[in-house]
């Protein structure tokens, strides 16, 4: 049976997501505050080289939100790139990776979670 995770990241890869932002952080934000019992959880915004402010409005989430991390890639190389880059930088035992356009509900995050820790390596929705 696998250990308890400490700590989870989600991964959040985007391209020109500008308008989708705060409809996306408006239904994330109450996960990360209800796993916050179980779990220290961050997300990492990896910019796929948006043209539009969706960088902008990842940063003041930033500074506004300390759960919140970015990563901006120098160009548009695709969305699988932009995952990588975000597992690459992951510093947690758990991470998921969802889509900016809420095709993937931040809400199954829990159970994600916990289906991983009973022991499954990978876990999909």
């Amino acid at each position: 049976m696998a250990t308890p995770a400490q700590s989870l990241t989600i991964v959040v890869p985007l391209f020109n997501e500008a308008d989708g932002l705060v409809p996306l952080w408006a239904r994330l934000a109450p996960v990360l505050d209800a796993l916050a019992a179980e779990v220290t959880a961050s997300v990492l915004f990896v910019d796929d080289g948006s043209r539009d402010d969706s960088l902008d409005r990842v940063v003041h989430m930033a500074a506004s939100d300390d759960r919140v991390g970015y990563l901006a890639l120098s160009r548009n190389f695709g969305k699988e790139i932009a995952m990588s880059a975000g597992l690459d930088h992951a510093d947690s035992d758990w991470v998921v990776l969802i889509d900016a356009d809420l095709q993937d509900p931040p809400e199954l995050i829990p159970a994600l979670l916990a289906r991983a820790r009973e022991g499954y390596d990978n876990v999909y929705a």
